[in-house]
């Protein structure tokens, strides 16, 4: 794992305080927990999408924002070399804290509403996961491994060079193949 990463939880927490909000405030927004939020602001809990999403809705901001979104209005190039920094995000779960690394491959375009990433996902022996939904749409590209995709009561195995669109807002959780290791291109759009 990169140690780059980004501290979600420190940029939320001065975006909120930057907008003079409260916790409770953001919570009623969100309809998230003030616990969960005050959790995620502490990088105590690392969220999927879905809060994360709520919490950018509730502050008034793009999901990019919390990736070091900078001002660059035209083309942004991403050279292999400069993805280094990381994002990681779990399904509620402490032991599935860091199960998935993301590379952010658009971090300095403004005004996006896709969020391009590579994926590292980490091997896991767990067979049981939390679903998540948030509005928007999800495309996925297996680069190496293979990857499981829960999708309301449907499972889908995808191998390298398959992929996989589909409307977010149905229950979802991606994750490799029991024990195994990948990585896919995934782009989620977020309408705004």
């Amino acid at each position: 794992m990169s140690n780059h990463q980004t501290i979600v939880g420190l940029k939320i927490k001065g975006l909120r305080e930057s907008k003079n909000l409260s916790i409770e405030e953001i919570s009623e927004r969100s309809g998230l927990s003030a616990e969960q939020i005050m959790s995620i602001e502490n990088d105590q809990h690392l969220p999927s999408l879905g809060p994360l999403i709520k919490i950018a809705r509730a502050l008034g901001v793009r999901l990019g924002t919390f990736l070091d979104d900078n001002d660059e209005l035209g083309p942004v190039v991403c050279r292999s070399e400069e993805r280094n920094s990381s994002i990681s995000f779990s399904n509620d779960t402490a032991d599935a804290r860091k199960h998935m690394e993301y590379h952010s491959l658009a971090k300095e375009k403004a005004g996006r509403h896709m969020e391009p990433f590579i994926i590292d996902i980490q091997p896991s022996e767990e067979k049981s996961f939390k679903l998540s939904a948030h509005e928007g749409e999800e495309f996925i590209y297996v680069l190496e491994g293979e990857v499981e995709i829960a999708y309301g009561k449907e499972h889908y195995l995808l191998n390298e060079g398959d992929s996989i669109f589909y409307d977010s807002i149905v229950e979802h959780h991606v994750h490799g193949a029991v024990g195994k290791a990948a990585k896919i291109l995934a782009v989620v759009y977020i309408p705004f």
